[in-house]
């Protein structure tokens, strides 16, 4: 994707994050979430320095999907240096995310189908904001992506079994074909071939199986914590 902002000025850090998460101001004006790939703490199965490129990647999914529920996310260099620049959502924190575990929330099925075809390994709770006037659902926080290796942990497991919506076929028709326009390649450039190759995989198994996996038996099917 075409990076045509600039970070003007770095605001101050947001607390609570494993890796270095800054506030950032861009050149439109628009506050961001700048996360620098030197800021990441090394990770078991993930190789060090892709998380930035695995939250833009899951943007580029989704745009290419057609289905905006993850924010505007670009790799862009910044003051310490290339990182993953994400807009801001302005979070109603007056609403209790909770009411989203009562059942399969149709609203959440963009960002369940989503996960899978990503294979996120963190879709917590509190990776689900409500943004305020609006009420949009944003999923945020999607650095442990795009393994070649089985590893979607989420708290979506309500639509298991369940049978695709014909939009989510849609949206799954339209990434397949932007990933023979160019979307696989930049995937693999990157990341890696493996796993370039495992996202072309799991959309090919959903439009031939359109249902929701059950959870798994032989690895933990939820991350920790929760929240």
């Amino acid at each position: 994707m075409t990076e045509t902002l600039e970070i003007t000025d770095v605001l101050g850090r947001l607390p609570h994050a494993s890796n270095t998460t800054l506030l950032a101001r861009l050149s439109d004006d628009s506050l961001a979430v700048y996360k620098p790939e030197r800021g990441e703490r090394p990770l078991w199965d993930f190789d060090f320095g892709t998380l930035a490129a695995r939250e833009a990647l899951t943007y580029e999914v989704s745009a290419a999907m057609g289905l905006a529920i993850i924010p505007r996310t670009l790799l862009l260099d910044g003051p310490l240096g290339r990182g993953s620049v994400q807009t801001l959502v302005d979070e109603d924190t007056d609403i209790d995310p909770r009411y989203l575990l009562n059942g399969p929330v149709n609203e959440l099925w963009p960002m369940a189908v989503l996960d899978i075809v990503t294979n996120n390994a963190d879709r917590k709770l509190g990776h689900i904001l409500i943004e305020k006037e609006s009420g949009l659902l944003w999923g945020i926080d999607n650095g442990l992506t795009f393994h070649a290796e089985d590893k979607l942990r989420t708290m979506l497991w309500g639509f298991a079994g369940r049978p695709l919506p014909d939009s989510m076929h849609a949206a799954l028709a339209r990434l397949s074909a932007a990933l023979t326009d160019g979307l696989e390649d930049r995937i693999e450039e990157l990341l890696s071939p493996e796993e370039a190759r495992a996202v072309r995989q799991r959309v090919d198994d959903l439009l031939a199986a359109p249902r929701h996996p059950h959870p798994p038996d032989d690895r933990p099917a939820v991350p920790w914590p929760m929240w």
